[in-house]
This record gives structure tokens, sequence and C-alpha cells, in this order.
């Protein structure tokens, strides 16, 4: 009988593997943005150039924003960090196919402001609209780049002692992802909510790499609201428009 239990397994393992090296998550194969189909980029690919400047700040109505590239290397720093990240430090969770910004929001004003980071937006200079990703695209990338030993090791892993000798989690074909990525992205991550007076606010924005052609972007924080009444409703939106160009990186 623990034979044929093995030999399931075995047909199981084979299907697992071959299903992951021809699929790929549905969300990989969304477009990576609101434009023409002829102007849209390829999705996933590698980013070959940095934001040029680096580094802006603006202030509108008492409202201070710093907008920075995270390079590959600002990223490995930031994320290495034991002193911001505990036990959870480590390497960089997010990909070459990935533009990543860390935005600081400081609220000068004596009211709250409200921040929703799912409405700020990127627009290149072929007008492509790029929202920003969340963890569920990160981790679909980086499944569809992990070797079929990946799912091998996570169906073996999760053979438990059972009736037959060990039990099979059907359904569960690959690896969990690790707790230490998750935790990176869900703590570095510009979150949505109030921020009152007096708070400082960092996070990172991530987006797919815009076209390869690319040679300008413009970032908008549209929407920051404020001056809310006894109703909870603002009467005031401020908007930030930071304009970068795209040079050549150092790295390609």
């Amino acid at each position: 009988m623990r034979g044929i239990v093995w030999a399931v397994v075995g047909l199981l393992l084979i299907g697992s593997m071959s299903g992951c090296s021809s699929k790929k998550s549905s969300l990989l194969l969304e477009r990576p943005a609101r434009g023409q189909v002829v102007e849209m980029p390829p999705l996933a690919h590698a980013m070959k150039s940095v934001l040029v400047p680096a580094t802006q700040t603006k202030t509108e109505k008492d409202v201070e924003v710093t907008v920075t590239y995270a390079s590959h290397q600002y990223l490995e720093n930031f994320f290495a960090d034991k002193a911001i990240f505990g036990p959870y430090a480590g390497k960089n969770p997010f990909y070459p196919e990935h533009l990543v910004l860390y935005v600081k929001i400081a609220n000068k004003r004596k009211s709250k402001i409200l921040i929703r980071p799912e409405e700020f937006v990127m627009v290149d200079d072929f007008g492509n609209q790029f929202s920003p990703i969340g963890m569920d695209y990160v981790t679909a990338l980086g499944e569809s780049k992990a070797p079929m030993t990946t799912a091998t090791r996570g169906v073996i892993q999760d053979a438990r002692p059972g009736y037959f000798g060990f039990s099979f989690p059907v359904g569960r074909m690959v690896a969990s992802v690790p707790q230490g990525p998750f935790a990176l992205m869900k703590q570095s991550a510009l979150q949505p909510g109030f921020l009152y007076p007096g708070v400082v606010y960092d996070g990172l924005l991530v987006f797919w790499a815009p076209a390869e052609k690319a040679k300008k972007l413009n970032l908008y924080l549209s929407s920051i609201k404020g001056d809310f009444d006894a109703k909870e409703e603002p009467s005031a939106a401020i908007d930030f428009v930071f304009d970068f160009a795209l040079e050549p990186s150092a790295r390609e």
C-alpha cells in the first residue's frame, strides 16, 4: 500500500513540475499600465535606467513630500539593516523588473490628512500610466523565476506522518513563500490612512519598469485629502507632481 501511495505522489510531483514550467500566474498576464496597446512595454522586463534627480522634495499647503529613487544598491542596504528590520533583515525582496521609490510624507499642518497610495500613478513619455503593484504581483514574479526544484522540495517537506506512513496536502503543489520576504514587503510598504499633525510617515512604492525607450517619468501623488469637517468629509485636496529623467544605468 505504501508503494502505491508513493507512486501517486510521484505522479503529482511530475504534474506539479510540468505545470510550474509551462504556466504563469494570471497576474503576470495583465497589462502593466493603462495606455495604447501598441505603446505598452512588455511585462516584467528589467529596469535598465535610473531616475534623475535621485531625490526630490516638495512642499504644498504645509505637507512636505520627499521622493527618492530606490536603486538596487539602495534596496540592498535598506533591507539588510537590522536596526530597521531586526530578525527579518536580509535580501532585497524585489526584482530588476521593479521600479521602487522611497516616499516620505511629513504633515506640518494643524489638522490630519489622508493618503491613498493606491491612487498614486506614474506616467512615462509614451503615455503609459502605471499604478503601484502589491505583494501578490511581486510574489507571482518570484514564483515564475523559481526553479522547478522549489516545487519538489515543497511537496516533500509537506509530507507528514499519517495512516499509510505519511499524509500529503492535496492542492498544495509548491513551497510556501518564506515569511522573511513577506515581512520585509509588508513592513516597508507605504500604506493608506490618516496622518495627524506632526507625523512623518515613509514607505516604498513599487511599479513595473517603464518602457525601455522611455526618457521621462512623471510621478503623481494625487488626492491627499485635508480639512475634514464634522462628518469626516474633506474639503481640500493636495496634489504633488515629481518629474524625473531616465538615464542609462551604470550596471548595464
